[in-house]
């Protein structure tokens, strides 16, 4: 297949000029100039620029823009599309329960959410027996750092540098990535470990491989230093994927679950992005084979939906319960979006995406690493299953980050109909982040990498290898 083909539903093979033809949508008829200036003058900025273009559709792999341009998404909307967009399953739950079964009073219980919580459940290891589901990752986190402070009666919170759990109070003050300044004081007894960046790090053994046993006891000693001795939990990410999708080393997570019980504290797992098959595994804990004490899920569980869970077991259920534990919200444990959580993990288990995920990752991961080999401003490429981080550097001796010449390769590489997201911040690094529905087929894939490798080729300042 030539370089920049792309293969849509039907298997057929397109050619890819600059722009492609959209297919029709709720949305066609009305010039992107004018949604622009609209835009302009109506939308309140909450922390980002806005796409130069508007998505007017998405359907299965591939949003469709006011300027008839249709784009191989690679991010999955908000890392959330799991199963790609306008899953015909999906759609169907949505039109049923929105007719039939929507929204609830919060003390009521509904059939949907009993399955969500037995089929999730069932689904995952001994010890994380009764969840209870809300609307968004960063809810979800607030929710899990509230338990572990009325568990244990402490409200130190420990959290990782580049970490993301969302922008609440609690979680905001546990994420080190981004978001923390102008408002004043954070939350209280809020402390930070060293983030585990295999690529960057200063600790390193004699032969120059990342040492992060060292960083980890060398991050707990000054934790302890701080603390006051009121330590409650630590929640961590298996994959940071806002920070770049750096992978938590094999053996880090069981070594900081250790930390945490040396020191009476609990450990939370944030899988937002992680979570329902997208690492290759159905949970990236399962891949280390931990098991924490609360489990936070979002994002991919919902296929795009606000759903987010949280998981723990039943000792810690019942001392929260003894200790008058509330989240109470408007929208927790509604039927609706937990019959779309529901109809998720049906499909992901019924259709073994789990292992598809594998394997396609695997197919993306050596088509990255093809691409690092002829490439010289591709100075790591990291990640598992189908998510992956592609950092983009002018040295590869000195690591200097190349912002501007990242942007201007994801920039061809979305006009040539592939988008990965890629963000300007410096504690990102200037790193692509990858993370398709795990829907995709090979070809799909492999159309993807070729677009990819184009833009890489056609941008000036790259560094070729070959």
């Amino acid at each position: 297949m030539a370089p920049g083909a792309i293969t849509d539903e039907s298997n057929s093979t397109l050619a890819v000029p600059d722009k492609q033809t959209a297919t029709p949508s709720l949305y066609s008829g009305v010039s992107q100039e004018e949604y622009q200036k609209k835009s302009e003058k109506y939308l309140l900025n909450y922390g980002t620029k806005f796409h130069k273009d508007v998505i007017t559709g998405a359907r299965g792999l591939f949003v469709y823009t006011a300027s008839g341009h249709k784009v191989l998404d690679w991010t999955s909307g908000q890392m959330s599309c799991l199963l790609g967009h306008g899953h015909e399953e999906i759609v169907k739950v949505i039109s049923d329960h929105a007719l039939d079964l929507d929204h609830l009073f919060s003390g009521m219980v509904s059939p949907p959410v009993i399955s969500l919580g037995e089929r999730l459940c069932e689904a995952l290891p001994a010890g994380l027996d009764k969840a209870f589901f809300l609307s968004t990752g960063g809810e979800s986190n607030e929710a899990a750092i509230k338990m572990a402070k009325v568990y244990t009666g402490k409200f130190e919170i420990v959290g990782l540098g580049a970490s993301w759990h969302g922008v609440t109070a609690q979680a905001l003050g546990a994420q080190y990535h981004f978001g923390r300044k102008g408002q004043g004081p954070l939350m209280p007894g809020m402390l930070m470990l060293p983030a585990p960046n295999a690529y960057r790090s200063v600790f390193r053994n004699p032969d120059g491989t990342y040492d992060w046993e060292a960083e980890l006891e060398y991050g707990w000693r000054m934790i302890d230093m701080q603390s006051c001795g009121s330590l409650a939990a630590c929640i961590v990410e298996c994959i940071q994927s806002s920070a770049g999708m750096h992978v938590l080393p094999p053996g880090y997570l069981k070594a900081l679950k250790k930390h945490c019980e040396t020191r009476g504290m609990l450990l939370i797992v944030d899988e937002a992005q992680t979570g329902v098959g997208r690492c290759g595994d159905f949970m990236a804990i399962n891949h280390e084979d931990v098991v924490p004490d609360i489990l936070t899920l979002s994002k991919t569980l919902g296929n795009g939906l606000p759903l987010s869970a949280v998981v723990t077991g039943e000792e810690i259920e019942r001392v929260c319960v003894e200790r008058d534990y509330c989240f109470y919200t408007t929208h927790v444990n509604d039927p609706l979006p937990a019959a779309v959580g529901d109809k998720v993990l049906e499909i992901v288990m019924r259709d073994d995406l789990v292992t598809k995920s594998r394997k396609c990752g695997e197919i993306l991961h050596n088509g990255l690493k093809e691409l690092q080999s002829r490439y010289g401003c591709i100075g790591d490429v990291r990640g598992r299953g189908l998510m992956a981080g592609v950092e983009i550097v002018s040295d590869r001796t000195t690591k200097e980050p190349a912002l501007e010449l990242a942007k201007r390769i994801g920039d061809h590489a979305y006009e040539l109909g592939v988008w990965a997201n890629l963000s300007s911040h410096p504690s990102f690094g200037g790193a692509f982040r990858i993370a398709p529905p795990i829907t995709i087929t090979e070809a799909q894939l492999k159309d993807g990498l070729a677009m990819f490798e184009q833009a890489f080729r056609g941008t000036e300042g790259t560094m070729p290898l070959y």
